[in-house]
């Protein structure tokens, strides 16, 4: 039976001079799963999920996407960002904050990574462009420029970018923190829609009911360690650890 893991995480630490922010983090992502990691700010979670891809590399621990060493050569050499580059188009990120090129239309944000990384013609990218920008919902944006955009639209944009590279893997950074709330809606349901279609992906989130529809796994996060995981609605249901129980009591609390 082929092993159906697509991403592998192990003993991953980070360290910024003596302060650990990443503490021994381990766990595996199978074809088609979503995880979604969890916790108080400042617990490591986004610093997990930039090590992935090596925008924040590791002090120690390894990182296999389809059975492959991520941004090291077995010796233990750190690739260069060259060496990284085609890696890296297997992962796209999505970030909280957009980082659209203010200067291109929405269409030609999308086509850029393609023709860069892919190398595709300008004909094929802007195909391609344009069915993403009709999978987010943005086909009638495809001549606007990011400025005219608002911070929802922008973030479904950036969506659309990070599926431009056809990446095995997709990468959720908080992707509805920077939106005013009348706007996460938007972006919550084209995640939603993604996850429908069976993609593989690691959200880093706050929005606690989203998690519980959307992710398969939780892995809750505090002290740049895992604390507990486990299958969403029974974690989120039937927390065990003390910590995790607290953190959920906090989020109700602040609701009410």
């Amino acid at each position: 039976m082929p092993d159906n893991t697509l991403l592998t995480v192990q003993k991953l630490t980070k360290c910024y001079g003596k302060l650990a922010v990443l503490k021994d983090v381990s766990f595996a992502l199978r074809r088609g799963e979503r995880i979604a990691l969890i916790g108080p700010s400042g617990s490591g979670k986004s610093t997990c999920l930039r090590a992935i891809n090596f925008l924040d590399p590791p002090t120690s621990g390894e990182i296999r996407l389809d059975g492959q060493l991520v941004g090291r050569h077995q010796s233990g050499r750190q690739l260069t960002d060259a060496e990284l580059a085609p890696q890296r188009a297997e992962i796209g990120m999505v970030f909280q904050h957009f980082h659209l090129w203010p200067h291109l239309d929405v269409r030609a944000n999308v086509a850029l990574q393609p023709k860069k990384v892919r190398g595709m013609s300008a004909a094929a990218a802007g195909e391609l462009a344009d069915e993403l920008l009709a999978k987010v919902h943005l086909s009638h944006k495809a001549q606007e420029f990011p400025g005219r955009l608002s911070g929802g639209q922008q973030q479904r944009v950036a969506i659309a970018r990070a599926l431009a590279q056809r990446p095995k893997l997709l990468l959720f950074d908080e992707p509805t923190s920077a939106l005013d709330p009348e706007l996460v809606g938007e972006v919550l349901n084209v995640i939603k829609e993604l996850a429908a279609e069976g993609r593989s992906m690691v959200l880093v989130t706050h929005e606690i009911a989203f998690a519980r529809e959307v992710a398969d796994r939780i892995l809750f996060m505090d002290g740049g360690t895992v604390v507990e995981e486990g299958p969403a609605r029974e974690l989120l249901d039937r927390p065990k650890e003390p910590r995790l129980r607290r953190f959920l009591s906090s989020l109700s609390e602040n609701r009410a």
